[in-house]
């Protein structure tokens, strides 16, 4: 009798003790600290992205060209023509920047030139985005034999320099700015056709897409709601870069007699104007040089930045 008790009273305290397994059991995650009951844990505060240094510095250079331009759409302290204000004067007053050779007003001619550097850098991105973007989504929808003849097409134009071919445009047509905007827009339609038919052939071998097909999803669709949205930031990034290029060209369509005819004051004609009195009266050199700096460079920071901040792997990576 006093065995099976004491039997009954060991199994009693084997099931009433933590087995191995129940001591190595993690306990639910609560929200609460242990020790603390009651006491919920401290909200995770949102990550915040880091501000790109360069688009902010792109971003203040552009800007005061493109205030500078929006100003003289409306006011420009003398007539394009204006040629009253004497030769060769030094910067002061009345004419704070001085006059060129013909006694025309520096700040005049400056304030134009940023508009016509601006006109001609929109329009060449919108004629070679427009053109480009739909041979290059052509070639990336095309068959085999199309695809290979609209790429080895997409080859020989961009293996011709872009200046020599808006050069021979313009030669054909009058040189005017725009026949200097159409030809540089036309020039750049190949490279942006290649880089987008490299973005639709990736975007197409993804696995939603398919999945996209097989739902019952048509073309258009899957172009305005899959190819399109994944191919912008890449595009976005390559037509900052563009832009830089089409104002450079322009500058030097212009400095060669096949831009913007007078009184237009670009700022390449205005940099062959002063080639003359480069020493005797620098101003007229150095201050289109350097807007043409400062706008150029200012697109590329811009370019630089959207790069950092729309690519995550390369945000990650600094």
């Amino acid at each position: 009798m006093s065995e099976r008790t004491e039997g009954t009273e060991r199994t009693e305290r084997t099931a009433e003790a933590p087995t191995a397994v129940e001591l190595t059991k993690t306990p639910p995650d609560t929200g609460k600290e242990p020790g603390t009951p009651g006491t919920a844990s401290a909200p995770v505060p949102p990550v915040r992205r880091r501000r790109s240094p360069a688009l902010m510095a792109g971003c203040v250079l552009v800007g005061l060209i493109v205030a500078v331009a929006l100003v003289s759409l409306f006011w420009v302290p003398y007539a394009p023509d204006d040629t009253t204000g004497g030769r060769l004067m030094s910067p002061g007053l009345p004419h704070l920047l001085g006059t060129d050779k013909l006694g025309r007003d520096l700040l005049t001619q400056l304030m134009t030139g940023a508009r016509i550097a601006l006109e001609a850098g929109l329009g060449a991105i919108a004629i070679g985005t427009a053109l480009g973007v739909c041979a290059g989504l052509a070639a990336g929808f095309a068959t085999r034999w199309l695809d290979d003849t609209l790429s080895t097409l997409l080859d020989v134009l961009i293996a011709f320099p872009t200046l020599l071919l808006a050069m021979l445009m313009v030669a054909a047509r009058s040189a005017s700015l725009s026949s200097a905007v159409l030809a540089i827009g036309f020039a750049m339609t190949a490279v942006v056709a290649r880089l987008t038919r490299i973005l639709v052939k990736r975007v197409l071998a993804q696995d939603y897409i398919t999945a996209a097909r097989t739902s019952g999803t048509s073309w258009p669709r899957v172009i305005t709601g899959h190819v399109l949205p994944n191919i912008w930031p890449t595009l976005v990034v390559n037509l900052a870069q563009q832009f830089g290029l089409a104002v450079m060209a322009e500058a030097s369509l212009s400095f060669l007699g096949l831009g913007a005819p007078p009184p237009n004051a670009s700022w390449g004609r205005m940099l062959h104007e002063a080639q003359a009195t480069v020493f005797t009266a620098p101003t007229g050199v150095i201050a289109p040089g350097v807007l043409l700096v400062m706008l150029v460079v200012g697109v590329n920071l811009i370019a630089d930045g959207l790069r950092d901040t729309l690519d995550p792997t390369r945000r990650r990576s600094r």
